[in-house]
């Protein structure tokens, strides 16, 4: 699903151009009050597809698209839940026009793997090195791919998969929820060759009655830099993140539906805004659920 590397590799799909080579609008009216607890459970008998796009504008680069089909499952652990994604489809374009990238590849190439807790909490990537592995299968003979060997280390696997999943699914589960509650996570995102880090508000906007069921919607924005009197939401938030510095002037908006009955991604539509350096970098994200389907459907 967009769950993970779906929108992080994708929006890499999206900026990385040395390594070539050649919905309904969510505006829903609340139908009912959002029951007291969103619990964490995920569908062991069906697999999770999901369609991603991204849209970087921005600079002198023109507009560069990056879309993806991600296929997700969940396996019972005895403390938790093994989260496993693949990617079936990927693609990238600049100003319309289709470029093949080795991104595209290692997308295809190599299986996503989570550990989470059980309500949901994030935990891990397990082996993390095999996003190198598939590169290393895919880089032609004589080609740079320094780039991509940084972007999929270890490491930065690890962290880019963090980030996702709490600017997303962080806070929400195993916990009460109100009409108007609101909770936070702190994000991050390359544009312009610099990282822009956010605050995220999810503001609980009550239900909506969806082709995969009920489902909760929560309303997105960015907040700017809190003060001494912050909520201790807020500064207990920040103070997890490790109270990083917020990029000046950020905007953001966006809304999410997650099913009411068990895990399912609905939607989620996102736009971040940043000025950098006298012009505005715009980065745009729209996840929707295709199917949950019977995984011997997704061979």
């Amino acid at each position: 699903m967009c769950t993970l590397r779906s929108c992080s590799l994708l929006f890499l799909v999206v900026v990385t151009a040395a390594c070539k080579r050649n919905v309904p609008s969510l505006v829903p009216e609340p139908t009912s009050s959002p029951p007291s607890r969103l619990e964490f459970q995920p569908s062991v008998d069906s697999a999770l597809t999901e369609t991603v796009k991204s849209t970087v504008r921005g600079g002198a680069s023109g507009t560069r698209d990056a879309e993806m089909t991600t296929v997700t499952s969940f396996t019972p652990e005895r403390d938790g839940w093994l989260l496993t994604q693949r990617v079936t489809r990927a693609g990238y374009s600049q100003d319309g026009t289709p470029v093949d990238t080795l991104v595209d590849d290692v997308l295809t190439r190599f299986t996503l793997r989570v550990r989470l807790a059980a309500d949901g909490t994030y935990v891990q990537v397990v082996e993390p090195e095999a996003a190198l592995v598939a590169l290393k299968d895919v880089a032609p003979a004589g080609v740079d791919v320094t780039p991509l060997e940084r972007f999929f280390s270890p490491e930065t696997l690890e962290a880019s998969t963090r980030n996702e999943w709490q600017v997303k699914y962080g806070g929400l589960y195993g916990r009460g929820l109100e009409l108007g509650q609101r909770s936070y996570a702190v994000g991050t995102v390359s544009l312009g060759g610099r990282e822009v880090t956010y605050l995220l508000e999810r503001t609980v906007a009550g239900t909506l009655l969806t082709e995969y069921g009920e489902a909760w919607v929560f309303s997105l924005r960015c907040l700017d830099a809190p003060g001494d009197t912050a909520p201790p939401d807020v500064q207990d938030t920040l103070r997890l993140a490790g109270n990083p510095t917020l990029t000046p002037g950020v905007q953001c908006e966006g809304e999410q539906l997650l099913g009411r009955g068990r895990f399912l991604p609905v939607k989620r539509e996102f736009t971040l805004r940043a000025p950098l350096d006298g012009d505005t970098w715009t980065w745009a994200t729209r996840s929707a659920l295709e199917s949950p389907r019977a995984p011997e459907e997704e061979q």
